[in-house]
């Protein structure tokens, strides 16, 4: 943050009966004492990430130069949204103006009434139609829209080119089928010496998570349309487990150890023992700076199973008290910060390139058309990660269908969690009854909510 740059707070009542009202007043007055339309905004990055502080602070800045009407007043957080206070804000008047939501949120803004209608606005926002269709529509509730993304991400397989070549497989060709990765998985694994060909989480609500992501690369789901069933009880919820638990006890493919998280799926990848485990490319510089992997041996490839894959991401929407001005103001630092292709805190991939940030990842890919053409390009440029390693995924996800996690996510995979580590641990565990039985859960659980 530049040191002339005075950051604006309410002052702090002693009395607590006052306290919520003025903190609601805070975020809810449009206009600053110079007369200009002020805007508070969060999800501004930690002092502790210097670097994206800086460029975030100076984006703004210049955001402000060059429109002298308008105020930014940033509110740094980390992480962006907590999910154990973020209705409490909403519900107490205290959110910004301008508020960071996952993908999985927007629905629940709307439905609580805390989220302003931003339909008659988006014509003023420059890069609204640049934006992903599908991406567009999580934010788009009865025909009327409520936000903006920002970011977005789907999950592939991840998976070591030096494993691969040292098991006889091509690093090339990476498998497109849930049977060419046993297969592969299997090949892996007869390397010894510790290496596991293929690992999932099973613990955590991390096992749910990943249990979504399958069926949806096999063309199932989690939950009825309407959001109301279960819909695990199926084909492919049947496929998933068998095929998870044919590689753990048939094959030993997936080692012995089990009940794993993210943390130690990435700590094996990034060691040089595994073969492949799905995820998002955001994981691949997390391998690299803080896991002891390589660049040159990580690749990605589209999620297997050829029909789907599961998305997330985030964007930005507004405060249901902002004013008309407030909303303008707010869709243009949008556009200037973000949805610029090849600019912005999150394009500017010169500027990331010389902070030795990683540059040419496959994702977040947000754009389509020439916008997207813009940002590859710029993207490609600068690059300083090897992307071709990352082709076969540029190429294959884009064709899949996309879906968001279901709605109440994380009961939903504390449920499926028991299912997935039953299925990893017990080697009798009887698939039928462990899905039949998480289906009446999640049942019981979606009539409650």
């Amino acid at each position: 943050m530049r040191s002339t740059r005075v950051r604006r707070t309410c002052i702090t009542l002693v009395a607590s009966a006052l306290t919520l009202s003025a903190a609601a007043a805070c975020g809810s007055s449009d206009e600053s004492s110079s007369g200009k339309t002020r805007i508070t905004v969060n999800c501004e990055p930690p002092k502790s990430a210097k670097v994206d502080r800086s460029f975030f602070d100076q984006d703004t800045a210049a955001f402000e130069k060059k429109n002298s009407d308008i105020d930014v007043v940033m509110h740094d957080a980390f992480p962006c949204q907590d999910p154990k206070t973020f209705d409490a804000k909403l519900a107490g008047g205290q959110m910004e103006d301008v508020f960071y939501t996952y993908f999985t949120d927007a629905k629940h803004v709307v439905d609580i009434n805390q989220a302003a209608d931003l339909t008659p606005y988006v014509k003023e926002l420059k890069s609204y139609d640049t934006i992903q269709k599908q991406l567009r529509d999580i934010y788009t509730v009865d025909g009327k829209i409520y936000g903006i993304p920002r970011t977005g991400y789907s999950m592939g397989l991840i998976y070591n080119r030096a494993l691969f070549a040292k098991a006889g497989l091509d690093p090339d060709k990476p498998p497109a089928t849930w049977e060419e990765v046993r297969a592969d998985a299997k090949k892996i694994a007869a390397l010894g010496n510790g290496t596991v060909g293929y690992a999932d989480y099973s613990a955590q609500n991390q096992g749910g998570w990943h249990f979504t992501a399958e069926m949806y690369s096999q063309g199932g789901d989690v939950v009825s349309a309407d959001g109301k069933k279960a819909s695990i009880d199926t084909p492919q919820g049947k496929a998933v487990l068998q095929n998870l638990h044919d590689m753990r006890w048939d094959d030993n493919s997936m080692g012995s150890k089990q009940l794993l998280v993210i943390n130690d799926v990435q700590q094996m990848m990034g060691s040089g023992k595994l073969g492949m485990y799905l995820s998002a490319p955001d994981n691949i510089p997390i391998l690299v700076k803080e896991k002891g992997g390589n660049y040159k041996d990580l690749a990605l490839a589209p999620m297997p199973g050829g029909q789907g894959t599961l998305i997330g991401g985030d964007g930005y929407m507004f405060n249901k008290k902002d004013s008309p001005a407030q909303i303008r103001a707010g869709l243009k630092w949008l556009d200037s910060m973000f949805l610029t292709p090849g600019d912005g805190f999150l394009g500017d991939y010169a500027r990331a390139k010389k902070s030795d940030a990683p540059v040419g990842l496959p994702e977040p890919r947000l754009f389509t058309g020439a916008a997207d053409a813009k940002d590859q390009a710029v993207k490609k440029a600068n690059a300083n990660v090897p992307v071709e390693n990352y082709q076969s995924f540029l190429d294959g996800n884009q064709s899949l269908q996309m879906k968001i996690e279901p709605p109440n996510a994380q009961q939903i995979y504390s449920i499926l969690d028991g299912v997935v580590s039953a299925v990893l641990t017990k080697k009798d565990a009887d698939i039928d009854k462990l899905l039949s039985d998480a289906s009446g859960k999640i049942d019981a659980m979606l009539a409650r909510s």
